[in-house]
């Protein structure tokens, strides 16, 4: 070669063996699919998106060695080979002695909370999640952040905006009292803060305080593969550990875990909670039965618990989480082209547009970021979702609406599953959306749903 090449491209570890074909529509048809869904992106018909970045929960193209053990479900009611099978290899891989399946992770979550929550407890967590802080509600706590402070500031590059605050954390055992504190709620990389990371440092400093006052410690460890990679690319010390050692030593901190298997694992479904605590696995596996199925199939087909299996050995292969990450950097690093205003730095598994700096003539009660996420899907067929005012929900003492500070439209990659022009067409809309940005009015809430609003609430555009 006559021309030194600086540095070489990368491509997907995979090629492509099956195809599913996705419909092309026009700007006039969008508009009447996003006005009959409210404006909601969640009740648009999947058939109407062309590029559907909701999420990437269940949305991953599994392997074809995943797809092979469809086939070897063993589909007994009780004992199945598949739920022993996906037990090792939770001992394996994230070091849990005891394991219980579920259908996903939400019902992980309910169930932790029932057992381990009582009314007036306070669960203080790095940040909140939608499913996860409606669950701690639901058993009578009351949900407390002590993320850092930098996590609510979307431009701030802080490597760690995952990591809780020591002190922030110690204030409120002290004030409350550790009896009232059934668990310290974690998770990584934190999703509400645009899929932030937090350091090993950090955890072991947590742990260290919590051990301390007598505290659990649990990890919502939906994503950790990522977290772990950004540990090995972040953190000194860990530059020359593998995503699975740094994965095992992130586990080996906490009481127990939750897990949606249909993010990391790359399946359409399944879920489950594991822990080295015997007797909340007993309780566990004995509630299981009552709201899930059988404690050997927790709501899930043998063949389902085989794909998790065989997803949690492909997890954490270098290739497929870095080329992960590496498209989402990508796609970050086209739309700073274009001045669009992004959460930094770029998250683990989607890129986080700052619908507050995008569309700064339009104040929170009007739903910047629900507008936004709107007017994408309108102008290309991209489908994202708000994280922001309609997901933060009410107060449910108060009523109140809450304000976070973070106002977001998430455009999250399903593992496996678009290529790099897809992305160039997002990037391309999102261009062309902010172009115009000052012609968004912003929307009105119409339809409000008790719980989780922003799966089902319905809007009508501001005249």
């Amino acid at each position: 070669m006559s021309k030194k090449i600086i540095k070489r491209s990368w491509a997907e570890p995979y090629k492509i063996k099956m195809v599913e074909p996705i419909k092309m529509t026009t700007r006039e048809y969008r508009e009447k699919c996003a006005k009959e869904a409210g404006y909601n992106t969640f009740l648009l018909k999947s058939e109407d998106v062309y590029i559907d970045l909701l999420t990437d929960s269940g949305t991953n193209a599994m392997s074809d060695y995943q797809w092979a053990g469809l086939m070897m479900g063993d589909e007994a009611y009780a004992g199945s080979r598949n739920f022993y099978y996906l037990w090792d290899n939770v001992k394996k891989y994230y070091g849990m002695p005891y394991f219980v399946p579920t259908h996903q992770g939400r019902a992980a979550e309910h169930i932790i909370s029932k057992i381990m929550i009582k009314p007036g407890d306070f669960i203080p967590g790095n940040m909140y999640f939608t499913t996860t802080r409606v669950h701690q509600e639901l058993a009578g706590g009351t949900f407390v952040d002590v993320i850092i402070d930098e996590a609510h500031e979307a431009q701030n590059e802080h490597p760690f905006k995952g990591n809780i605050d020591l002190q922030k954390l110690e204030d409120l055992i002290k004030k409350v009292g550790a009896k009232k504190i059934p668990y310290v709620s974690m998770a990584g990389p934190v999703n509400m803060a645009g899929g932030q990371p937090f350091s090993m440092q950090n955890l072991k400093e947590v742990y260290a305080l919590t051990k301390k006052y007598g505290v659990k410690l649990w990890f919502d460890a939906t994503r950790a593969t990522e977290n772990a990679y950004f540990i090995q690319q972040r953190e000194k010390g860990y530059e020359n550990k593998t995503v699975a050692q740094i994965l095992k030593e992130m586990c080996s901190y906490f009481d127990g875990i939750w897990v949606s298997a249909k993010k990391d694992l790359m399946v359409n479904i399944g879920g489950f909670l594991a822990t080295r605590n015997k007797k909340v696995y007993e309780e566990a596996r004995n509630m299981v039965v009552i709201y899930e199925g059988l404690h050997s199939y927790g709501g899930l087909a043998g063949r389902d618990m085989e794909a998790m299996a065989r997803g949690i050995e492909e997890m954490v292969r270098p290739e497929n989480i870095s080329s992960r990450v590496r498209q989402v950097e990508y796609c970050g690093k086209e739309l700073e082209k274009f001045n669009i205003p992004l959460v930094k730095p770029y998250g683990g598994h989607a890129i986080f547009l700052d619908a507050k700096k995008f569309l700064p003539h339009l104040k929170q009660d009007l739903f910047p970021a629900q507008s936004l996420a709107a007017e994408i899907y309108i102008d290309s067929g991209v489908r994202g979702m708000e994280r922001g005012l309609v997901s933060s929900g009410r107060d449910p003492k108060t009523g109140e609406q809450r304000y976070p500070k973070l106002e977001l439209v998430r455009l999250t990659f399903p593992r496996r599953v678009y290529t790099q022009s897809h992305i160039d067409v997002m990037v391309e809309s999102i261009a062309e959306v902010y172009d115009k940005r000052k012609s968004i009015k912003g929307l009105k809430m119409v339809y409000e749903p008790k719980y989780l609003r922003f799966f089902q609430a319905r809007f009508e555009k501001i005249k």
